[in-house]
Protein backbone atom coordinates (compact mmCIF):
# COMPACT_ATOMS: atom_id res chain seq x y z
CA UNK A 1 0.00 0.00 0.00
CA UNK A 2 1.17 3.22 -0.98
CA UNK A 3 1.30 6.28 1.50
CA UNK A 4 2.02 9.37 1.87
CA UNK A 5 5.52 9.84 3.15
CA UNK A 6 5.04 12.56 5.76
CA UNK A 7 2.51 10.16 7.57
CA UNK A 8 3.86 8.45 10.43
CA UNK A 9 3.05 5.21 11.30
CA UNK A 10 0.58 6.22 14.54
CA UNK A 11 -1.27 8.60 12.48
CA UNK A 12 -1.89 5.80 9.70
CA UNK A 13 -2.88 3.11 12.34
CA UNK A 14 -5.37 5.62 13.40
CA UNK A 15 -6.84 5.92 10.22
CA UNK A 16 -6.96 2.29 9.64
CA UNK A 17 -8.75 1.62 13.02
CA UNK A 18 -11.51 4.57 12.17
CA UNK A 19 -12.06 3.14 8.75
CA UNK A 20 -12.69 -0.14 10.53
CA UNK A 21 -15.00 1.07 12.90
CA UNK A 22 -16.80 3.25 10.58
CA UNK A 23 -17.37 0.15 8.71
CA UNK A 24 -19.29 -1.54 11.73
CA UNK A 25 -21.09 1.11 12.55
CA UNK A 26 -21.45 3.70 8.99
CA UNK A 27 -23.43 6.83 9.13
CA UNK A 28 -27.09 6.70 7.18
CA UNK A 29 -27.16 7.77 3.34
CA UNK A 30 -23.55 7.95 3.42
CA UNK A 31 -20.94 5.34 1.93
CA UNK A 32 -17.42 5.29 2.67
CA UNK A 33 -14.47 4.85 -0.67
CA UNK A 34 -11.07 3.79 0.87
CA UNK A 35 -8.40 4.45 -1.44
CA UNK A 36 -6.08 1.58 -1.59
CA UNK A 37 -2.67 3.50 -2.83
CA UNK A 38 -3.30 6.11 0.00
CA UNK A 39 -5.50 5.75 3.37
CA UNK A 40 -4.78 9.56 4.22
CA UNK A 41 -6.94 10.30 0.89
CA UNK A 42 -10.69 8.99 1.94
CA UNK A 43 -13.44 9.63 0.08
CA UNK A 44 -17.33 9.30 0.87
CA UNK A 45 -20.40 9.83 -1.19
CA UNK A 46 -23.26 11.77 0.89
CA UNK A 47 -27.12 11.22 -0.12
CA UNK A 48 -28.63 14.26 -0.65
CA UNK A 49 -30.90 14.14 2.50
CA UNK A 50 -34.97 14.27 1.86
CA UNK A 51 -36.73 18.11 2.17
CA UNK A 52 -33.51 20.10 1.42
CA UNK A 53 -32.68 20.81 -1.95
CA UNK A 54 -29.76 18.94 -2.62
CA UNK A 55 -32.28 15.48 -2.55
CA UNK A 56 -32.12 13.43 -5.36
CA UNK A 57 -28.47 13.91 -5.56
CA UNK A 58 -25.59 11.96 -4.70
CA UNK A 59 -22.13 14.34 -3.74
CA UNK A 60 -18.77 12.70 -3.59
CA UNK A 61 -16.73 14.20 -0.86
CA UNK A 62 -13.19 14.06 0.15
CA UNK A 63 -11.11 14.14 3.36
CA UNK A 64 -7.43 14.80 3.42
CA UNK A 65 -5.49 14.04 6.64
CA UNK A 66 -2.00 15.31 6.98
CA UNK A 67 0.73 14.66 9.19
CA UNK A 68 -0.52 16.61 12.32
CA UNK A 69 -3.90 14.40 12.70
CA UNK A 70 -5.14 13.50 14.92
CA UNK A 71 -4.00 17.12 16.37
CA UNK A 72 -4.93 19.28 13.80
CA UNK A 73 -8.56 18.15 11.63
CA UNK A 74 -8.48 16.80 8.11
CA UNK A 75 -9.20 19.19 5.38
CA UNK A 76 -12.81 18.44 4.00
CA UNK A 77 -13.62 18.93 -0.18
CA UNK A 78 -17.27 18.15 -1.88
CA UNK A 79 -16.17 17.24 -5.23
CA UNK A 80 -19.84 17.25 -6.85
CA UNK A 81 -19.82 21.06 -7.58
CA UNK A 82 -22.45 22.25 -4.97
CA UNK A 83 -24.72 25.90 -3.97
CA UNK A 84 -24.33 25.74 -0.34
CA UNK A 85 -23.18 28.64 2.54
CA UNK A 86 -20.73 26.85 4.07
CA UNK A 87 -19.01 24.82 0.98
CA UNK A 88 -16.63 27.07 -1.18
CA UNK A 89 -16.67 27.25 -4.62
CA UNK A 90 -13.42 25.33 -4.86
CA UNK A 91 -15.18 22.32 -2.84
CA UNK A 92 -13.78 23.41 0.48
CA UNK A 93 -16.12 22.68 3.60
CA UNK A 94 -16.53 25.18 6.28
CA UNK A 95 -17.87 23.69 9.58
CA UNK A 96 -16.56 24.50 13.02
CA UNK A 97 -15.70 20.39 14.05
CA UNK A 98 -12.82 20.85 10.99
CA UNK A 99 -11.86 24.46 12.50
CA UNK A 100 -11.92 25.66 15.60
CA UNK A 101 -14.37 23.12 17.58
CA UNK A 102 -11.18 20.11 16.37
CA UNK A 103 -10.86 17.61 18.72
CA UNK A 104 -7.97 14.85 18.80
CA UNK A 105 -10.73 12.19 19.82
CA UNK A 106 -12.73 12.79 17.32
CA UNK A 107 -14.15 9.73 14.84
CA UNK A 108 -14.23 9.51 11.05
CA UNK A 109 -18.01 8.85 11.85
CA UNK A 110 -18.84 11.75 13.89
CA UNK A 111 -17.10 13.63 11.03
CA UNK A 112 -19.19 12.82 8.08
CA UNK A 113 -22.22 12.95 10.03
CA UNK A 114 -21.38 16.42 11.04
CA UNK A 115 -20.92 17.12 7.07
CA UNK A 116 -24.21 15.48 6.07
CA UNK A 117 -25.87 17.74 9.01
CA UNK A 118 -24.43 20.64 7.06
CA UNK A 119 -26.33 19.88 3.89
CA UNK A 120 -29.58 20.30 6.50
CA UNK A 121 -28.46 22.64 8.43
CA UNK A 122 -26.38 25.55 6.74
CA UNK A 123 -24.86 28.12 9.15
CA UNK A 124 -25.72 31.34 6.11
CA UNK A 125 -23.93 33.03 9.24
CA UNK A 126 -19.89 31.50 8.72
CA UNK A 127 -20.76 31.81 4.49
CA UNK A 128 -17.78 30.77 2.44
CA UNK A 129 -19.63 31.16 -0.31
CA UNK A 130 -21.35 34.94 0.31
CA UNK A 131 -24.00 34.69 -2.54
CA UNK A 132 -25.49 31.40 -0.96
CA UNK A 133 -25.59 32.63 2.38
CA UNK A 134 -26.49 36.18 1.33
CA UNK A 135 -29.41 34.46 -0.56
CA UNK A 136 -30.47 31.87 2.61
CA UNK A 137 -31.11 34.80 4.65
CA UNK A 138 -32.61 36.92 2.38
CA UNK A 139 -34.84 34.70 0.03
CA UNK A 140 -34.84 31.41 0.72
CA UNK A 141 -36.77 29.99 -2.20
CA UNK A 142 -34.44 31.76 -4.62
CA UNK A 143 -31.52 30.11 -3.06
CA UNK A 144 -33.65 26.72 -2.48
CA UNK A 145 -34.13 27.05 -6.65
CA UNK A 146 -30.54 27.88 -7.39
CA UNK A 147 -29.58 24.53 -5.11
CA UNK A 148 -31.58 22.29 -6.37
CA UNK A 149 -30.60 23.42 -10.21
CA UNK A 150 -27.31 22.40 -9.33
CA UNK A 151 -28.03 19.63 -7.60
CA UNK A 152 -29.68 18.25 -11.08
CA UNK A 153 -27.13 19.03 -12.82
CA UNK A 154 -24.18 17.83 -11.41
CA UNK A 155 -25.42 15.50 -8.55
CA UNK A 156 -28.21 13.27 -10.24
CA UNK A 157 -27.53 9.87 -11.77
CA UNK A 158 -28.76 12.30 -15.23
CA UNK A 159 -25.81 13.88 -14.96
CA UNK A 160 -23.58 10.65 -14.75
CA UNK A 161 -21.61 9.66 -17.32
CA UNK A 162 -22.99 9.05 -20.81
CA UNK A 163 -22.62 5.59 -22.70
CA UNK A 164 -20.39 7.37 -24.81
CA UNK A 165 -18.33 8.74 -22.40
CA UNK A 166 -17.64 5.32 -20.50
CA UNK A 167 -16.84 3.63 -23.45
CA UNK A 168 -14.57 6.22 -23.83
CA UNK A 169 -13.01 5.65 -20.48
CA UNK A 170 -12.99 1.63 -20.76
CA UNK A 171 -15.39 0.70 -18.20
CA UNK A 172 -18.40 -1.72 -18.22
CA UNK A 173 -21.66 -0.01 -19.56
CA UNK A 174 -24.32 -0.37 -17.31
CA UNK A 175 -27.61 -1.87 -18.08
CA UNK A 176 -29.78 0.94 -17.73
CA UNK A 177 -27.05 3.19 -20.11
CA UNK A 178 -27.04 0.31 -22.69
CA UNK A 179 -31.10 -0.26 -22.92
CA UNK A 180 -30.91 3.70 -23.52
CA UNK A 181 -28.35 3.20 -25.96
CA UNK A 182 -29.99 0.23 -27.78
CA UNK A 183 -33.53 2.88 -28.14
CA UNK A 184 -31.44 5.43 -29.75
CA UNK A 185 -29.81 3.42 -31.89
CA UNK A 186 -32.94 2.07 -32.80
CA UNK A 187 -34.18 5.53 -33.37
CA UNK A 188 -31.33 6.07 -35.69
CA UNK A 189 -32.33 2.89 -37.86
CA UNK A 190 -35.86 4.07 -38.05
CA UNK A 191 -34.91 7.03 -39.65
CA UNK A 192 -32.57 5.67 -41.94
CA UNK A 193 -35.41 3.79 -43.16
CA UNK A 194 -37.62 7.07 -43.85
CA UNK A 195 -35.21 8.46 -45.20
CA UNK A 196 -34.18 5.48 -47.90
CA UNK A 197 -38.51 5.39 -48.22
CA UNK A 198 -37.70 9.51 -49.30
Amino acid sequence: MATNENISSSVLNRLIKEVKDYTKQPVSDVTLQVNEENVTDLRAEISGPAETPFHGGVFKIKLVFGPDFPSAPPKGFFITPIFHPNIAKNGEICVNTLKKDWKSDCKLGHILMVVRCLLIEPNPESALNEEAGRLFMEDYESYFQRAQLMTKIHATRESAPTEKNIESIGGEKPSSISTAGKKEEKKKDDKKRSLKRL
